[in-house]
Order: C-alpha cells, then sequence, then structure tokens
C-alpha cells in the first residue's frame, strides 16, 4: 500500500480529485486528471502495477490513515470529496447502499411475500435479520421501514 508521504509525492488534490504532480509517461502529462472510471463506478488511478481507489487515496492523503471501509455519505461513488468521506464498518456502509435494481417494491427494506400476500418489512439490528411486520399498503410499509432505518441506522441510514 502507498503511503501518504508517496500519495503527496505523486498527487494534488483538490475538490475530490487527484492530479499528476510530474509527467509518469507519455500517457501522464503533469498537472493532468489522475485516473479513470471502473465498472463498479468508482474513480482508479494506476501507481506502478496496482490499481488503487481514488476515495481510498484521497482520504489517505488528507488524514495519513485509511480505514478497512470507507463511506460515501450521498451514495455517489464519484463524489471523492474529503467531506463526503467517512469511515465506516462493513456493516454501516451496507446500511448507506441504495435500494437494490431489483427490488420489487423499489422501496429499501420492503419486499413482497406471496404466502401473505402483503408487504414484509425487515432490516438487520445489531447485526442480526429482524422482521417487523407485514402491511397490506406499500406506502405504510415504506414508512415503518424508513422509521427503524432511522432508529438502528442513525447517520448511515439510507432511504432511497
Amino acid at each position: 500500500m502507498l503511503t501518504q508521504q508517496q500519495i503527496i509525492d505523486l498527487f494534488e488534490y483538490k475538490d475530490g480529485h487527484l492530479y499528476w504532480k510530474q509527467s509518469t509517461s507519455t500517457k501522464i502529462k503533469k498537472g493532468s486528471l489522475a485516473g479513470s472510471l471502473s465498472n463498479q463506478g468508482y474513480c482508479q488511478v494506476g501507481v506502478g502495477k496496482k490499481t488503487y481507489l481514488v476515495h481510498r487515496i484521497a482520504f489517505l492523503y488528507v488524514h495519513g490513515w485509511l480505514p478497512e471501509t470507507l463511506d460515501h455519505v450521498d451514495g455517489n461513488r464519484q463524489n471523492n470529496r474529503i467531506e463526503n468521506l467517512r469511515p465506516a464498518t462493513r456493516a454501516q456502509n451496507n446500511r448507506n447502499a441504495r435500494v437494490r435494481k431489483d427490488s420489487v417494491s423499489g422501496v429499501k427494506n420492503v419486499k413482497w411475500h406471496k404466502p401473505l400476500k402483503k408487504w414484509l418489512v425487515s432490516l438487520r439490528i445489531d447485526n442480526k435479520p429482524s422482521h417487523i411486520g407485514v402491511f397490506e399498503d406499500l406506502e405504510l410499509a415504506n414508512l415503518v421501514a424508513s422509521e427503524f432505518r432511522d432508529k438502528y441506522h442513525g447517520e448511515f441510514a439510507r432511504h432511497g
């Protein structure tokens, strides 16, 4: 892993972006934006023969240390402004995830329960799956799920 000093020597960090401090090849010019977009939607940059995620380099650049997991507060994987990056546990990072694309309800922590023909609300509380209740109305299920996320997930609660 790169050290903070190596990163400072290689890059300038400004407004969530990394810029090369020196030309390192014919393709990389001093002052040019460093990195590209990964298939997962993160900004990444190659240093030597290794690829690093820009948000991790930015955090190390500013703070001098790296947590195991970093969370993008606004959920935007390309927003690497330091105020949008916070240390998190893996569980906290998962709490801040967006609603899954394959969600039938379109609502986080709410799924259709076929046998009951009702909306089921469940989420993880203290790292254990918790069944909250079943509801005929999706809007009510969404409200209940939202209240439980606020209560148990705190600042990492994401509602969309």
